[in-house]
């Protein structure tokens, strides 16, 4: 690792270790939920049972009521591996109540919660195994995931250690970023850890993964598994995100934003109500913050379809004094000016740079420290 990402690493209070093999044979649980999508499940299911070598393996597809080919191809994967069990819903249930169906029915020491059009890495489990197994304070590993579309990319498989946080400092680290740094195929966790803080929640449909992550650091240490990729999460046309979620739309962003803000309240009001009471100001600060940037952004770049006053009620909500900031100043100067067709406002430029450049070292610190 090279001395700036050490720097990184020792700025977050993340502690760096070298990585060390299993002494023993843990047994890992892969809880895959399913809802039309039978083409692309066995190519998943073989993505857990092959090149996963030193750990005992149990699969777990729960298919809600698909109205493909689904249940035939769990069942037909069923006759063929004895480690595989399926669990069949008699009506469609919506994926949180399936991702908890499967949680529930795991027998495995850790888990993975992997979407059926998603894929792991070779040795990605081995790896997260290792960690989990060698550190028990940790209550969740993750890697990095590769997007893709089409043929599978290459996937890195020379680790170069391990990243260690405290749950607070991490936790901490979020509420100062506002972003999920966490996908979800590459996250395996101490099963022990989510029998304690519970399932996924059914108000939080969107930001499920996202709060699970902030709950689960309000209670255990966090690892990171530095230089590999751990899974694929696989872009086409009917992503749920994109079909429930309107994901790249305005829309989209205010869900997003709303239910990141309402996932940080939540985790402070339950299992972190004992933790620094700044955190939450933190976070409170952080998303409304985020709200009155796109309305920014809108402003400067002219999009008048943008719903800007929803954006502003938000963070009026999360933050009652928001116009006396700097990001809410800035906004009561742009509104003086209005917005323009120009390619560029008066007042973007300085803020666009600065922006773009907060958003590049966000995106490699992410990468390679993995917060």
């Amino acid at each position: 690792m090279d001395l700036f990402s050490r720097a990184s690493v020792k700025s977050t209070k993340g502690r760096i270790k070298r990585a060390r093999a299993l002494d023993r044979v843990p047994r890992l649980s892969v809880v895959i939920p399913c809802y039309n999508y039978g083409h692309y499940l066995r190519q998943c299911v073989e993505s857990v049972t092959r090149n996963q070598l030193g750990i005992d393996i149990e699969v777990v597809i729960v298919d809600d009521k698909s109205t493909d080919d689904s249940l035939d191809v769990a069942l037909s994967i069923q006759s063929q591996d004895k480690r595989v069990r399926v669990i069949r819903h008699e009506q469609n249930k919506g994926h949180i109540a399936t991702y908890n169906d499967g949680l529930e029915a795991v027998t495995g020491e850790f888990v993975l919660l992997l979407s059926a059009d998603d894929l792991v890495t070779p040795g990605a489990l081995t790896r997260a195994a290792e960690l989990l197994a060698a550190e028990p304070s940790v209550g969740l590993v993750y890697g990095n995931g590769i997007h893709f579309s089409g043929d599978l990319p290459p996937s890195r498989s020379g680790g170069k250690g391990w990243i260690i946080w405290s749950g607070v400092d991490w936790l901490r680290d979020r509420c100062r970023e506002g972003y999920n740094v966490v996908a979800s195929p590459e996250v395996v966790m101490r099963t022990s850890v989510l029998r304690a803080i519970g399932g996924y929640r059914p108000d939080l449909p969107h930001a499920g993964d996202f709060e699970m992550w902030l709950r689960t650091s309000a209670v255990s240490d966090i690892g990171f598994l530095i230089g590999v990729d751990q899974a694929y999460y696989r872009s086409h046309a009917v992503n749920m995100n994109r079909r429930e979620f309107s994901s790249g739309t305005a829309r989209g962003q205010f869900v997003d934003l709303k239910q990141r803000w309402q996932s940080f309240e939540v985790v402070f009001a339950g299992v972190g109500s004992n933790l620094d009471g700044g955190l939450l100001q933190t976070a409170r600060r952080t998303m409304a913050r985020q709200a009155l940037e796109r309305v920014n952004y809108a402003y400067a770049r002219g999009f008048r379809d943008f719903p800007t006053e929803e954006f502003e009620a938000l963070a009026r909500e999360i933050q009652v004094d928001v116009r006396d900031t700097k990001a809410g100043r800035a906004l009561a100067r742009r509104k003086r000016l209005g917005m323009t067709s120009l390619p560029l406002h008066p007042l973007w430029a300085p803020s666009a740079i600065a922006w773009r450049i907060e958003d590049l070292i966000r995106r490699w610190r992410c990468r390679r420290i993995g917060i």
